[in-house]
């Protein structure tokens, strides 16, 4: 029996019709076979939804989600095997379209933002970020010009912003060829600004805060990646680093997108065809 659909992190029926062709196929319909899966994916994806937009401990899953352990090996397979970031990038494409740009990016936005990690986030993998005065993890998002996620790398928070843009400028070029410059901070400025244009063939251009400001400045293309961020928080997973693995972090983060993304685009088909999104809150 389906269960009954209650909390706001659950996917409306138009989103699951995104969602459920960028899944893989379960294992009983592959040529070497396996078991029939137990649980429905629906219900899986709404409980990484759950712990990404409630903040709770997996095993503090509500009892009307599939075991949390059966939900968190689906989080962590799909991650690993790269599904999660297969399901932003065609959603990103679709949101281009729906916006009249290209399904690729040309310009991005990059910065950081680093966050306190509990104590489940061992030594190995956490850091003193001396600036923000934070003991725990950085974040490094790479957004396009409408705040739309590309790629995210989490490091320990010690890790400098240049140190981190490398890896993170390497693994871009090698995931989106067609992009050709890269909007940042200073803090991204110096010999990674020629590193990036010798090594890489990426423009590298920083935007820095005006000499006379005074207080608060919406600063141009950079407040771009901060909105992004901004979002990433509004999921309460996110007000802090739980993960003991970097990469699940990186995963969570991207759920967070997706959702994003699928609530984006449901709308905007919602405004096209005058009918409210369709959301199953009573059954099934």
């Amino acid at each position: 029996m389906a269960r009954h659909r209650c909390y706001p992190s659950d996917t409306w029926d138009d989103e699951w019709v995104l969602i459920e062709p960028l899944l893989p196929p379960p294992a009983c319909e592959s040529p070497t076979g396996g078991r029939p899966e137990k649980h429905p994916r629906r219900e899986i994806v709404d409980a990484i939804r759950y712990v990404v937009d409630t903040g709770c401990k997996w095993r503090a899953l509500p009892r009307d989600f599939p075991p949390w352990r059966t939900c968190y090996g689906f989080m962590a397979r799909w991650a690993a095997a790269g599904v999660v970031g297969q399901i932003r990038d065609q959603l990103r494409k679709r949101v281009r379209r729906g916006m009249g740009r290209a399904p690729g990016a040309v310009a991005t936005v990059i910065d950081s933002q680093s966050v306190k990690a509990a104590e489940t986030v061992g030594r190995d993998s956490r850091g003193y970020d001396g600036a923000k005065k934070i003991n725990g993890r950085k974040r490094h998002l790479v957004v396009d010009t409408k705040g739309l996620l590309l790629f995210v790398l989490v490091t320990p928070a010690d890790m400098t912003d240049r140190d981190a843009a490398k890896e993170v400028l390497f693994r871009l070029r090698l995931m989106h060829p067609e992009i050709t410059i890269v909007w940042a901070d200073s803090a991204y400025a110096g010999q990674l600004v020629t590193w990036a244009k010798d090594r890489l063939d990426l423009t590298l251009k920083t935007v820095s805060r005006p000499k006379d400001a005074i207080g608060f400045v919406v600063l141009p293309r950079r407040w771009v990646v901060e909105r992004s961020l901004a979002w990433v928080m509004h999921a309460r997973r996110h007000a802090r680093d739980y993960e003991r693995l970097n990469q699940r972090s990186e995963s969570l983060i991207t759920w967070a997108a997706i959702t994003l993304m699928t609530r984006r685009i449901t709308r905007r088909q919602s405004r096209r065809t005058n009918q409210p999104s369709s959301r199953e809150n009573s059954r099934d």
